[in-house]
């Protein structure tokens, strides 16, 4: 008699990993402003500046190139916080104005999920207007490109 198998397979690819696959998911469409606060000589503050800069990467930036991304550097031993200052269709939905993340104690991951969690599903849904259309389907509607050009008879 053996005992069923628990558990998984392989073990995890590590914390990198998990933090791209977050990455992945960042929507920042419903927020119009992010301030990092943060006191630099605080003993938790690194995992804070880890998400700053993952947060001013181009790739996230493009999500909202509208986005102002602000750092407010103090040196009173205040916790480090992020905000997320909403746009008016994610406070409408979220009934909140801002979304405040207290992250002395959270790590660089813990911040991505939280931030996936309660910011980019926010985020207003994008509709497609245009079709694409294919050089054989523009052909198609302007009578075809191979059709005999009429010639003038002398």
């Amino acid at each position: 008699m053996s005992i069923p198998f628990s558990g998984a397979l392989r073990r995890s690819n590590g914390i990198i990993s998990a933090i791209s696959k977050e990455l992945k998911s960042v929507n920042l469409k419903g927020v119009k402003r992010i301030t990092v606060i943060f006191d630099p000589f605080a003993e938790n503050v690194r995992p804070t500046r880890d998400f700053l800069s993952l947060l001013s990467t181009p790739k996230i930036s493009l999500t909202n190139p509208n986005c102002v991304i602000k750092t407010d550097v103090v040196c009173n031993r205040q916790p480090s916080e992020v905000k997320f200052s909403l746009i008016d269709s994610a406070q409408e939905k979220a009934q909140v104005k801002e979304v405040r993340l207290l992250s002395s104690n959270l790590s660089t991951l813990e911040l991505l999920q939280l931030l996936n969690k309660h910011v980019s599903v926010l985020a207003p849904v994008e509709e497609i207007t245009s079709k694409v259309t294919t050089k054989a389907e523009k052909q198609k509607l302007s009578g075809g490109a191979g059709a005999k050009r009429a010639t003038k008879k002398k």
